[in-house]
Formats: structure tokens, sequence, C-alpha cells
């Protein structure tokens, strides 16, 4: 099993397989066929995601701006973990962390100089 989760070049996977005995004996190399493949078909249909850091980021605008924060957040596939409306809006959000630089630059851009990042 672990040799199929190396060929597949996957890191911190966990691969379980349950069999149930069901009165047929399968012996030591038809059960690492049996699990082998198992795992295999797994990983065939699997939906694999990349491992990507990911940073928290926090953004004070005037109400004025909410909206085209949330628009950069969204293009940006940022995550919007909270919003706090008071004199301001303060946005927390998490993104990709290569994306924070640019992202902060671009909402700065839009917002001409009003944005604050605590």
């Amino acid at each position: 099993m672990l040799e199929v989760l190396r060929h597949h070049d996957l890191e911190g996977v966990l691969a379980t397989v349950v069999r149930y005995f069901g009165g047929v004996k399968l012996g030591a190399g038809g059960l690492v066929r049996a699990y082998t493949d198992a795992i295999a078909q797994a990983l065939h249909v699997a939906e694999l995601t990349p491992l990507q850091r990911r940073t928290v980021q926090s953004c004070v605008v005037p109400y004025a701006l909410e909206g085209m924060v949330r628009r950069q957040l969204q293009q940006a596939d940022a995550t919007l973990l909270s919003v706090e409306h008071g004199h301001l809006v303060t946005l927390r959000y998490d993104v990709v962390e290569h994306e924070a630089v640019p992202l902060m630059q671009r909402i700065n851009d839009a917002a001409q100089g009003r944005a604050v990042w605590p």
C-alpha cells in the first residue's frame, strides 16, 4: 500500500483498507494484491488537491470600499473569515501565501491609499 502512495508521489496521506472475511483465504500474496489494488482504485477516482500554505490577513476600509475588497478576495480565491462593521469595515481573510502580497497591492491600488493593514 505504501509503495502505491509513493509511486503517485503522495506525502502526508493515510490509506486504510478494511476487508471483511468472506470465507476465501487469499494467502499473503493475495492479501497484498487485494490491498494494493484497493488503494490503486481509490487513487484513480480521488481528486488530488495540492497542499498550499495559506496566511491570514486583515484589511480595514471605509464602507464604500467593502464591495471592492470582497470582489478582490473572490478573484484571489481567498476565504473570508470574518467581517466587523464599526466606524470602518474590517475584513479578515486567508489566502494562498504566494498570492498575499499581490492581493494587498491590488486592494491598495483600487482603494487609492484608503486601505489600512493592521
